[in-house]
């Protein structure tokens, strides 16, 4: 039988990597596979729809589910995950001392709906009181003047959401202090340039996310694997064939994080620190698949609906094909 032909868009992480050079393959496909960053994924995903499987960004996805327009459907393949302390910027010349001192404040962020963003409110309001309302949020490029929503939101009322200047950056406005602080996914340049009165506001951020982590059980999910709508309705087989290639991939990355007799990476202790996460968070840390990450999907879901990116509450289910929530076992 003639193989089923795809295109596969995605970061090439170390538990993706053995897709890249054909180590775990697609039952039933020849793969076309591109290596990108995230955002480029994201972009050419949602804007144009130009691969067969690609790497998604959750929170747009789950806007797009809400609303019942997604020409993606996902597999409970978590590729990236990232604590978001880490992520709050701020100007230390503003009185910023805690997380409750961003009231009132004017914060930068390159766009409000992006995944990051929706953990790092999430985490302000349960964790610190800190309400989207009590913001002032403003969106532009962080590096690159000009950047948009990559899709189109509708806010509730009380949240205040206007674009900066489309000649300017975030990076630019936090540095001049024309912004109190910025949130999201990378660092800013001028914080990574030694800029004054930028930092983080939480300078020590490693001990506070792995507290969070004890207390909450929560690894954040940033990015899902989609797979054309399309593409599944035509070839039912296809979702989970996909899901199980994205496991062996990641099965392979975690042979090679324990490694001792020869290394992986170029990290002199990488066995050790691989070694000491296991104990502090679980041996599977990073699970794929629905129920082991039930939990965070639920705060994931209740975060986006509450902050009105969603049309309507989600239940975890519905990311998801179903036929990727219920494999065979021997």
């Amino acid at each position: 039988m003639k193989k089923l032909q795809i295109s596969l868009a995605c970061c090439d992480y170390d538990r993706t990597k053995a897709l890249f050079d054909g180590r775990a393959t697609i039952d039933g496909c020849d793969v076309a596979c591109t290596a990108v960053e995230p955002e480029e994924a994201f972009h050419r995903a949602f804007k144009f729809q130009e691969f067969d499987v690609s790497e998604l960004s959750l929170s747009s996805y789950t806007l797009q589910v809400a609303r019942g327009d997604n020409a993606y459907v996902a597999i409970p393949a978590f590729v990236s995950r990232l604590f978001r302390h880490s992520g709050i910027y701020i100007r230390t010349d503003r009185g910023i001392r805690t997380p409750a001192d961003l009231k009132g404040k004017t914060i930068g962020l390159p766009e409000y709906q992006i995944t990051a963003n929706v953990w790092i409110r999430g985490v302000l309001q349960d964790e610190y009181g800190v309400a989207p309302g009590d913001i002032h949020w403003r969106q532009g490029g962080q590096e690159e003047p000009g950047r948009d929503e990559r899709t189109p939101i509708k806010l509730p009322p009380g949240i205040d959401l206007q674009p900066i200047p489309h000649d300017r950056s975030i990076s630019q406005m936090l540095e001049s202090g024309e912004l109190d602080g910025m949130i999201g996914a990378r660092a800013p340049s001028c914080l990574e340039r030694g800029a004054p009165n930028v930092a983080r506001m939480f300078p020590d951020f490693r001990t506070v996310e792995q507290d969070y982590f004890a207390r909450t059980r929560i690894f954040p999910i940033m990015h899902v694997i989609g797979i054309r709508r399309t593409l599944v309705e035509q070839h039912p087989w296809l979702a989970v064939n996909v899901f199980k290639a994205f496991i062996k991939a990641k099965a392979q990355a975690w042979y090679e994080l324990g490694q001792i007799g020869h290394l992986f990476n170029s990290l002199p202790w990488g066995v050790d620190e691989f070694q000491k996460t296991r104990a502090l968070m679980g041996d599977d840390y990073w699970p794929y698949g629905l129920e082991a990450n039930r939990h965070v999907l639920e705060s994931f879901t209740r975060y986006h609906f509450e902050q009105g990116l969603s049309a309507r509450r989600l239940h975890p289910e519905d990311l998801f094909h179903p036929a990727t929530l219920d494999l065979s076992k021997v």
